[in-house]
């Protein structure tokens, strides 16, 4: 069989689901064409600390085209995919037209404002380097508008940093960047009374991590306490203006900083299938990650929708990407083969989140515990799954010169 009459597949998105579905067809007899808007592969769990300036966007990506560089069977496709023909199956990108015999769906997904278009207009998030870049920015300017500023209750509103979502994106986010302020604006900014600084983490349900057992819901709270995190539960923000977040129940806050992390959804372009979508955009999927109507196509990651077995939906986690993604690879051979096509089963890994120096929550092996041991834990698992051993090297570096010295590495204001 000649290479163009091999099986092709097309695999939209190098994501984690995208990347390990692509990894694990290196030695497959077919043809793998992998199509993603970016040219690298982005180590999303990380993304928050570009925007709290402890690294900087090359730290957590790694070229798509130098890791599949030895994949003989693989050709990288940078662009966006416009529009998908399930009938005729074939995908547009960028006016060009890619056919397939087999469609692997890793879009991944994209922040969900929940209809709120003044917090997309005046906020900031944390779902690409673009968006932590620009909140990296904003967040030292502000530092630098607060040191030549006379009036206190501009001043105030300047140093007032609230995060919306009291997920782990949220509890990282705002634990990171009170310690950035307690360890590392003290010292650069002696012109300011720092105390005026407040970091404000606004969740609408009644716990932070509500997915976490709660003596980890419990530890989570006690830490960021600790490190002078304002939380507030039930606190469900209704408008931003971006000069004062108004709450449900009538309170104000002044504040020129919202950094939304509460809600996420699947990526544009599924609604444009015409397929059964669930809670958030996410597509239905069958347990073998198949399409109905269309076995040749397979959907993964934040994009699909697949309950586990308590009837809840699997969360939208870079573990359970990457399993399908794996999962996935394989029912393909098996469909190339002709062998029934296997349910996919999630094997949860264990849960953890950091909180900072030092603070970290774990569930692994069923047992639950919080402070140091789980921040080595946090520390060494990321390092390991960072693409690239120079990544890896500078990285850790750069945490441990932060943990010895006290003193974040990358706070640049740069041009966008």
């Amino acid at each position: 069989m000649t290479t163009r009459q091999l099986p092709h597949i097309v695999i939209v998105g190098a994501g984690f689901a995208g990347l390990t579905a692509a990894k694990r067809l290196k030695n497959a007899p077919l043809r793998i064409t992998l199509v993603d808007r970016n040219n690298y592969h982005l180590f999303q769990p990380l993304l928050y600390q570009v925007a709290i300036t402890g690294l900087v966007p090359s730290q957590i990506a790694y070229p798509l085209r130098t890791i599949f560089r030895k994949q003989k069977n693989l050709t990288f496709r940078m662009g966006e995919v416009t529009s998908i023909n399930l009938q005729e199956k074939y995908v547009k990108l960028n006016g060009s037209v890619i056919a397939y015999d087999y469609l692997l769906l890793a879009v991944g997904g994209e922040t969900e404002f929940f209809g709120m278009e003044s917090v997309r207009e005046h906020g900031f998030q944390i779902k690409d380097i673009e968006s932590a870049v620009a909140t990296r920015n904003h967040l030292l300017q502000m530092f630098e508008k607060a040191s030549r500023e006379t009036d206190a209750a501009k001043r105030r509103a300047m140093l007032t940093f609230v995060v919306v979502g009291g997920g782990p994106t949220g509890v990282e986010t705002s634990g990171a960047l009170a310690e950035l302020i307690a360890h590392v604006m003290r010292k650069e900014y002696p012109e300011l009374d720092i105390r005026e600084a407040r970091v404000i983490l606004l969740e609408a349900g009644k716990a932070l991590i509500a997915s976490y057992p709660e003596e980890l819901r419990r530890a989570t709270f006690q830490l960021l306490q600790k490190k002078n995190v304002e939380i507030r539960l039930g606190a469900r923000l209704m408008e931003y203006n971006g000069q004062r977040v108004s709450l449900g129940d009538g309170t104000e806050i002044r504040t020129n900083t919202v950094i939304w992390t509460a809600g996420v959804r699947a990526a544009g372009i599924t609604e444009r299938l015409g397929a059964a979508a669930a809670g958030s955009g996410r597509v239905r999927s069958e347990a073998t990650l198949q399409l109905p109507d269309h076995p040749e196509v397979y959907v993964v990651g934040d994009a699909a929708y697949l309950e586990n077995g308590d009837g809840q939906p699997l969360p939208m986690l870079s573990t359970v990407a990457i399993q399908q993604g794996k999962a996935a690879a394989e029912n393909i051979l098996r469909a190339i083969r002709g062998v029934k096509q296997k349910p996919f089963r999630y094997k949860d890994p264990g849960l953890l989140a950091t909180i900072g120096r030092n603070a970290a929550v774990a569930r692994i092996w069923g047992l639950s515990f919080s402070g140091f041991v789980a921040w080595l834990i946090w520390v060494g698992l990321h390092i390991y799954r960072i693409i690239g051993f120079r990544n890896r090297l500078v990285v850790l570096i750069n945490w441990a010169w932060d943990y010895f010295f006290y003193d974040n590495q990358v706070r640049l204001i740069t041009r966008e």
